[in-house]
């Protein structure tokens, strides 16, 4: 999500936990093979304040997250919450962190703004031998319980075969995130790969947005003026690029409906509401449902079992997920994030369908 990069500490450090198998484990079905190691019960024995640190609260992505949060805490058992906005501000991000240390919370649950300045922050909660559990965002280092993400890579990829799959040749566009965050270089990356690898007719004119709505609209403005061929374009968030990008094309007279002569084929990710109206519009075609309310979910669920001192091994859960080892060592819990389209996209189980 969005953050500027800052200087990364150079110390190296041993990430990821050894699950020690224990005759009187609690197990923990969700984790496929996780176990309670009984001794490392840093957090708090599971029990005890929480801190939450939100992102930002300008997307309507990481609104509906903030809603789910204190419902999915008590679902899970998880009390006193303690949440903080850190505004799109890395550095503010650190200072949340450790403005929630000092109120002596038991357990984190981060979603990093940026992937390496993050570490800083993660730092802090070792020293104290406080769990933290990562939410939307890996960090290129640092300590964490868990990561609870969806698989970006795969968002790039589907959103490319989307637009390859209606989009025969010509120009595409892709209106990325911020590339200090491991999603906007996963998302980025994937796409532009796949295009080269599998559409090669297709030219791909890239944005570099940093997930602001200011900069996307201008930028889109201007690539548009110097380019009115335009036949495709992949949004990496539509909680942040839907609004200025239809506007944007409304504008210049070429936000036209789906099945109209000119219609420019959008792919988004996020599976906000606002997306879903705008497919039923035929204002974009498709976007990738990201999971606002299992991150929740997910991000109390780990960061109880982790204050409770449990560790966690790569294999399949019971929520249709795979924990995956990254190349940093780092475990990552990778929830499901389907495409959707206007043949699927009033199905009652997207969670962008229960939001009131």
């Amino acid at each position: 999500m969005p953050g500027r990069t800052l200087r990364k500490r150079n110390r190296s450090r041993i990430i990821g936990a050894t699950a020690l198998a224990v005759g009187t484990a609690l197990v923990l079905a969700a984790c496929g093979s996780t176990n309670d190691t009984g001794s490392d019960s840093a957090g708090g024995g599971g029990t005890g304040k929480v801190g939450v640190i939100l992102p930002l609260l300008t997307s309507p992505f990481w609104q509906s997250y903030n809603d789910y949060v204190p419902k999915m805490a008590k679902s899970e058992g998880v009390d006193a919450l303690k949440t903080v906005n850190s505004n799109s501000d890395p550095s503010q991000q650190i200072t949340d962190i450790n403005n929630e240390l000092n109120q002596g919370v038991k357990g984190l649950v981060v979603a990093p703004l940026d992937s390496a300045a993050i570490e800083a922050g993660l730092d802090q909660a070792e020293r104290k031998g406080v769990p933290v559990v990562a939410v939307d965002v890996a960090p290129d280092k640092g300590k964490v319980a868990m990561v609870v993400r969806a698989d970006n890579v795969a968002y790039g990829t589907k959103a490319c075969d989307y637009l390859g799959a209606h989009v025969t040749s010509g120009k595409v566009v892709q209106i990325m995130g911020d590339l200090a965050s491991v999603n906007g270089r996963d998302r980025s990356e994937a796409f532009r790969s796949c295009v080269k690898q599998k559409y090669p007719k297709l030219k791909v004119l890239e944005i570099p947005a940093k997930w602001e709505s200011d900069t996307a609209a201008a930028q889109l403005s201007t690539l548009l003026n110097a380019n009115p061929d335009i036949k495709g374009i992949y949004m990496q968030a539509g909680g942040v690029y839907l609004a200025p990008t239809l506007q944007t094309l409304k504008s210049k007279g070429m936000l036209k409906t789906a099945g109209q002569s000119g219609h420019i084929v959008i792919v988004s990710n996020d599976g906000i509401p606002q997306e879903f109206d705008a497919i039923r519009k035929g204002e974009i075609d498709a976007t990738v449902s990201q999971p606002a309310d299992a991150y929740a979910k997910y991000g109390m669920y780990y960061i109880k079992a982790a204050m409770a001192g449990k560790t966690f091994k790569p294999g399949p859960t019971d929520h249709d997920s795979t924990i995956v080892r990254l190349a940093s060592g780092i475990l990552e819990d990778q929830l499901p994030a389907p495409l959707v389209t206007k043949a699927d996209v009033d199905d009652p189980k997207l969670w962008g369908n229960t939001v009131k």
